[in-house]
């Protein structure tokens, strides 16, 4: 079968397509014919090498590049009772589905309704699990409450302005250009912003009469992480769940203090996705919110395995608003 590899760490230069044996289901495994491949972030941080040490996301050279994807189960392992030939599935965090075949612990695999497409769920499931546990475990936002989004017009960020929404939450959100804030009005933002180079702390304190939001939820990083501790009220919590702009490696604890006692945590979707049952409460959630239309996604591009490359050059260009996918099998 065909698929997308990597022997080594790099750019996109990197990326091998090559011809594989389609796998073998394991116990407790299902093989999984993928229709569609999201691509993530998640993807080039892989190619690039940063969870070469990861003891949470563990990767190990040769990889098929590839960790969400949708289709229909083609086989299934020793001891897999949920799951049967011809359901039709998604997963995340699993790496190897940029290729005709997949094989998925069968726990990961989630059930998705007749009703919805496959390249919806695709498109939706790991960025909509990240928003989901984001909204609802860490920011644990309610009525009343208020958050500030980051990258707001990303895939994660549109997703996270409707749950907040959806929770009763006021919602800034934050983007790079107007364009993008405009779309981040669309999906729910009550007031959209530029970075600004870090003024936008200083329109959210105004706009909250000093205050500052209860949450606020940065996949930034290096770039906006202090000033997100501007923007944050006392006692209040900043969520650095990503670092588009690198790391920010020279943070003192004692700075926190003086923000005013503000909580930082560092959280990872794979620490919220324990067991099956959970994977498939937040999956009927999104794909729920789907259906009723409560919830609207976009889907930026769609490629194949034959310009898989000129997908991840566009994402690290940040020309996404929204989630492309790999069309795999139709």
């Amino acid at each position: 079968m065909d698929s997308i590899q990597i022997d080594r760490y790099g750019g996109p230069g990197v990326l091998i397509r090559r011809d594989i044996p389609v796998p073998v289901a394991g116990r407790g495994e299902v093989l999984v014919r993928i229709h569609h491949s999201g691509i993530n972030f998640m993807d080039i941080h892989t190619r690039e090498g940063k969870y070469a040490n990861s003891r949470t996301y563990p990767v190990t050279l040769p990889c098929t590049l590839g960790m969400e994807g949708a289709g229909q189960v083609a086989a299934v392992g020793e001891g897999v009772q949920t799951l049967q030939p011809g359901d039709r599935v998604a997963w995340c965090i699993v790496w190897g589905s940029y290729a005709g075949y997949a094989v998925v612990p069968a726990w990961r695999a989630v059930k998705v309704p007749a009703a919805l497409p496959l390249e919806m769920a695709a498109a939706v499931l790991f960025h909509g699990f990240t928003a989901h546990y984001l909204a609802h475990d860490v920011g644990r936002l309610a009525s009343g409450m208020s958050c500030l989004v980051h990258a707001a017009s990303g895939g994660i960020g549109q997703i996270l302005i409707q749950l907040a929404r959806r929770c009763g939450a006021r919602v800034f959100a934050t983007t790079s250009t107007a364009e993008k804030a405009q779309v981040a009005r669309e999906r729910g933002a009550d007031m959209a912003l530029l970075y600004d180079d870090g003024r936008f702390a200083d329109v959210v304190r105004d706009a909250t009469d000093g205050r500052g939001v209860d949450v606020v939820f940065d996949a930034i990083g290096k770039d906006t992480l202090r000033d997100s501790l501007r923007a944050t009220r006392k006692r209040g919590l900043v969520v650095n769940y990503g670092a588009v702009s690198g790391a920010l490696r020279d943070l003192d604890p004692i700075e926190l203090g003086e923000a005013g006692s503000l909580f930082l945590t560092r959280p990872r979707l794979a620490d919220h996705l324990p067991d099956a049952a959970t994977a498939q409460r937040r999956a009927d959630d999104i794909f729920n919110a789907l259906l009723d239309g409560s919830l609207r996604i976009s889907i930026a591009g769609r490629y194949t395995l034959d310009n898989v490359m000129e997908a991840h050059a566009a994402l690290e260009a940040r020309r996404m608003v929204g989630k492309p996918i790999l069309d795999i099998y139709k």
